[in-house]
């Protein structure tokens, strides 16, 4: 899966501020893209534009080609599922751990959601967790719990905004080879953070762009 965008300007309903200007951007399957920047230059924004979340203003979002706000609702639909946005605050609904890393499944009609769910769990190490409730996590295992529930789904894109934001060093190791893990299984990753970060590098980054003022910079 590619998306790409070409000239794509961005400003929120109601406001004349252009919080994305002139953005031109790939990601790609097996490919990990950095996104640096500090608070509020547009990282976030960007991520869930990419996500297909967000309509530019301006310009065009091509997802393998195809143009991707002119397709049919329910066209559009089908790709945005192959590409999962991860929030920096853990979004999580009651119940248990098990239930919301089965909850994407359930919602994508996938048989078995719950041993696809406990699967998950335990090829990222969480199987213990299962049956916690969310309130009883601590930051750090509610944003793997978070990053569970989609990699659960199995996207070919998987967009995370500030990931290493709440782990510990044990945790943050844990993610790092996970990611690596997905890539090389062919999932194209985009990482956003407001510093650069050793151990994203050692995720295996392919390139680096910097958000200033709305506008996307190669480094």
């Amino acid at each position: 899966m590619i998306i790409e965008l070409r000239g794509v300007w961005f400003a929120y309903p109601g406001s004349r501020r252009h919080v994305l200007r002139g953005v031109h951007m790939r990601v790609e399957g097996g490919r990990v893209v950095m996104i640096e920047g500090p608070n509020g230059a547009g990282k976030t924004t960007l991520l869930k534009v990419l996500a297909l979340l967000y309509r530019p203003v301006k310009g065009v979002v091509l997802v393998d080609g195809d143009d991707y706000w002119s397709l049919d609702p329910r066209t559009q639909l089908s790709l945005r599922r192959r590409v999962v946005y991860v929030h920096e605050r853990p979004i999580l609904l009651r119940g248990s751990v098990l239930e919301n890393v089965a909850l994407g499944l359930k919602l994508r009609g996938v048989p078995g959601a719950i041993s696809g769910a406990l699967e998950t769990l335990r090829a990222m190490g969480l199987e213990y967790l299962a049956e916690r409730k969310w309130r009883e996590l601590s930051a750090g295992e509610a944003q793997l719990v978070s990053i569970a529930r989609a990699v659960a789904v199995q996207p070919e894109l998987l967009l995370l905004d500030e990931p290493m934001a709440h782990l510990d060093e044990d945790r943050r190791e844990l993610l790092v080879e996970i990611l690596r893990e997905l890539k090389s299984r062919g999932v194209g990753i985009v990482v956003a953070s407001h510093w650069p970060q050793d151990e994203l590098l050692r995720i295996g980054i392919d390139r680096v762009v910097r958000v200033v003022g709305g506008e996307v910079r190669a480094l």
